[in-house]
């Protein structure tokens, strides 16, 4: 059985929740965080010949974690073998063989591994393992006011919620086959949109 996320992106309302229950749960520093929750976005205004002003605007929140790829490039790229998948298909790694030297950082599209320079090795989300060998469900999960995230079987989700998850900004799902499927807003465009951009990059880490 693999394990994977589902996001609903129509419920999300970018509250950041789930980022602070993790940080909370796994002590984390500003400087990490193994959730991120991006918010998209385009369109302006105009000025209409009564002078009133018109708005084309959109914006949705899309909150992402290691998606425990079926074809993780992480552990593609990682020269050691610390970054791996173990019995439960969930990627993590190994801090006693991780030299941090960043490949798994630089590779991954979803940008989930991070190297802590205070540690000496990549960190990242293991899909709360511990909690999920107990029969619990991830802090990110449980923390979601909105529950606008699941976990699960993988193969139960998308029966479940379908298999889409090519969500802008996202890659397309060809690139690394993520354990994820995305319940997309109303406005919501399809990965490789230039329609909008990443309206919170100072928020990223």
């Amino acid at each position: 059985m693999a394990y994977g996320f589902h996001f609903d992106a129509s419920r999300c309302t970018g509250c950041k929740t789930c980022v602070l229950a993790c940080k909370d749960a796994y002590d984390l520093s500003t400087a990490v965080a193994y959730r991120q929750v991006y918010e998209y976005g385009g369109g302006g205004w105009s000025r209409n010949d009564d002078g009133s002003w018109s708005t084309d605007s959109w914006v949705y929140y899309l909150s992402i974690a290691c998606n425990h790829c079926l074809q993780p490039v992480c552990t593609q790229v990682c020269p050691t073998g610390a970054m791996h998948k173990g019995d439960l298909e969930l990627v993590s790694v190994d801090a006693r063989r991780c030299i941090g030297c960043g490949y798994c950082e630089l590779a991954c599209p979803y940008h989930a591994p991070h190297v802590d320079r205070e540690l000496g090795h990549s960190v990242k989300c293991d899909g709360c393992e511990g909690r999920v060998r107990g029969g619990g469900q991830p802090v990110c999960v449980q923390a979601c006011p909105q529950r606008a995230l699941d976990f699960g079987d993988y193969d139960e989700l998308t029966a479940r919620y379908g298999v889409f998850a090519s969500l802008a900004p996202l890659p397309d799902v060809s690139v690394t086959l993520p354990h994820l499927v995305v319940t997309p807003p109303d406005q919501g465009r399809a990965s490789g949109s230039d329609e909008g951009t990443i309206l919170n990059l100072d928020e990223i880490v």
